[in-house]
């Protein structure tokens, strides 16, 4: 693979039908029921808009109104304010991928508001909390992440920039560093290191994408400034730095490295992202989801079995890890950080949005009888709840295509069109996949069809992934010419012609798997190819047969309805009979994902 790729736009890439596409439009409604004047409140709070901030608030003594946005984001919280970054990164990306009118208009009057919030805090903060918070924890003082809650807002800014073309975003967030490079110039290097131990977010990333625009050697110094010596110089010596600390503290500050690195050329910047990938993912492992942590912190290497409990993958840790994938894919071209991507999408980022009302479970519980906790519209504002919404605007789309001298790779399955020039040529490429409706039984492999029209005759190299999952040899047609993939899974598969009108057809084979606890053999989860499958019971069970053969403990269950396949299983040869369907689509129901076996 080419040692560099180049994603494709989020603007020249569309969702097709598909599950994909209908967990995008609930994200897109969800979004739009939020209210400019109570996403706005706490930032109108800190400017000393009172009539535009309080005019619906309830006065003491009276029952809040559903539409007030309570939890994190109740003004007498210490990170209020955050959601708003994620409502405008969300926002912004949705403007890139479909031009939305509607939802441009709301993000660009947002911003708006934002410059005139800065204007009547003296030209320079635009934060949603005050000044002093930063002095406190200057000081030693005790506050909740307030840089976490002000990376927030900086992000939304880039993207509206960067995403949405609004020049008005990049100036709020010029003026502001002016502020933050004066602040952080009165402080010597300890200082800063025992400023930055409390939790900064992804304020290293936001200083290096300002950097990235600007080339200003003030934003340079900032990106200096935030480096983290205490956690990067661990990670590039090989120890074990994250053993049982706050994960979502640290892997922003890794995706800033990632960032640092592309804006600066500094190698000691990619050494410290790949340094995270390898403590964080090679040496430590994680769960069949993808997913890893238990109460927010690393578990140690390969010891997983101890911490299954309720609070299992935190939705924050695995947006922004399938982030820092990424990032490295992009960088190397390495085929693994695209099939840990294509787990977690589907083990995580769908997994934990209701499949209904499309809001978030903070946690995904993996312990026998978990239950799902779901937010509510305008009651949580959890961290989670702002990386949900970003989740559903972008991580479907921005790892799917990349580009490359060479051509075009396709990293993901799932059905989309991708605009791109080659050589000066315009081409189109569409995936879509087959219900495969007229088989007897059902289908035992994912069929895809890629359909790749050029405006004129143009030669590349056209990579498709083998994914991680596949249980036999992949077959793809190429114009009727059936040919095998030329490696096995968790490869890439490379046709090179002279393409104009051109039909590939790939059948990858996708079986029922176990998925053993790194430490606990005994002990496993079942997965259809890519999809875990979760036991709807309410207590631990054990089941019996060969966990080598999974088709000795399940069988389908209810595989047909109407003209659609369904995927569900339950077991055989149990007293008790237990069903599964893909973790994916539990909602309320009572769950189990792993299940100790013993033989027949």
């Amino acid at each position: 693979m080419p040692a560099s790729l180049r994603p494709i736009a989020l603007s020249d890439v569309t969702l097709l039908p598909s599950l994909f596409q209908q967990r995008a439009d609930l994200n897109r409604k969800y979004l739009l029921s939020l209210t400019n004047e109570n996403l706005l409140r706490n930032h109108y709070m800190e400017a000393g808009l009172w009539h535009a901030s309080l005019r619906n608030t309830p006065h003491a003594g009276e029952v809040h109104t559903s539409d007030i946005h309570w939890g994190w984001e109740s003004p007498c919280c210490q990170v209020r304010g955050q959601f708003l970054g994620h409502w405008m990164s969300a926002a912004a990306c949705i403007v890139a991928a479909t031009g939305d009118t509607q939802v441009k208009a709301r993000a660009d009057f947002i911003v708006s508001e934002l410059a005139r919030c800065q204007r009547e805090n003296g030209g320079e903060w635009a934060g949603s909390i005050p000044e002093k918070y930063l002095d406190w924890i200057a000081r030693g003082k005790s506050a909740w992440a307030p840089q976490y809650v002000l990376h927030k807002t900086l992000m939304g800014l880039h993207d509206m920039y960067a995403y949405a073309g609004n020049q008005q975003a990049l100036d709020i967030m010029v003026k502001w560093a002016q502020w933050f490079h004066r602040w952080t110039g009165q402080f010597t290097r300890e200082q800063m290191d025992n400023i930055l131990d409390f939790e900064t977010g992804g304020m290293l990333e936001a200083w290096a994408n300002l950097y990235g625009i600007t080339g200003a050697q003030e934003h340079l110094d900032l990106i200096e400034r935030y480096d983290r010596p205490r956690l990067f110089d661990r990670l590039i010596a090989g120890e074990d730095a994250l053993t049982n600390q706050h994960a979502n503290t640290t892997i922003p500050e890794a995706q800033g490295a990632a960032r640092a690195w592309e804006v600066t050329g500094e190698e000691r910047w990619r050494r410290i992202a790949e340094a995270y990938w390898k403590c964080a993912v090679t040496d430590r492992g994680y769960y069949c989801t993808g997913g890893q942590t238990c109460g927010e912190v690393w578990t140690p290497p390969r010891e997983l079995s101890a911490r299954l409990g309720p609070r299992n993958q935190e939705h924050c840790t695995v947006y922004n890890m399938m982030r820092l994938a990424e990032y490295l894919f992009r960088w190397t071209g390495d085929v693994a950080f695209a099939d840990y991507y294509e787990r977690n999408l589907y083990n995580g980022v769908l997994a934990q949005q209701h499949p209904q009302t499309g809001l978030i479970s903070y946690f995904l519980p993996l312990h026998a009888g978990a239950k799902k906790l779901w937010g509510t519209a305008t009651d949580d504002f959890w961290c989670c709840h702002g990386s949900l919404v970003q989740a559903h605007t972008r991580m479907y789309t921005m790892a799917t295509y990349y580009a490359a001298d060479e051509g075009l790779i396709v990293a993901q399955f799932l059905p989309s069109s991708c605009r791109w020039n080659h050589a000066g040529v315009p081409v189109t490429v569409t995936q879509t996949f087959d219900a495969q409706a007229n088989l007897t039984r059902r289908p035992d492999s994912l069929a895809v069809t890629i359909e790749v029209a050029c405006d004129a005759p143009v030669e590349f190299d056209l990579s498709i992934r083998i994914p991680w999952w596949a249980a036999g040899p992949v077959s793809i047609n190429v114009n009727g010419q059936i040919e095998t993939a030329q490696g096995g899974p968790s490869s890439f598969h490379h046709i090179h012609r002279l393409w104009r009108n051109d039909s590939i057809r790939i059948e990858a084979p996708r079986a029922l798997t176990a998925c053993p606890l790194p430490d606990r053999t005994d002990t496993v989860a079942f997965m259809d190819g890519p999809v875990v499958l979760a036991g709807r019971c309410s207590e631990g069970r054990a089941l019996t047969g060969d966990a080598s053969d999974p088709s000795t403990i399940l069988t389908p269950d209810n595989e047909r309805e109407w003209g659609s396949w369904l995927p569900g299983y339950r077991t055989v040869n149990h007293d008790v009979e237990t069903r599964f369907v893909p973790l994916y689509e539990v909602a309320e129901e009572a769950y189990t994902v792993y299940f100790p076996v013993r033989g027949a």
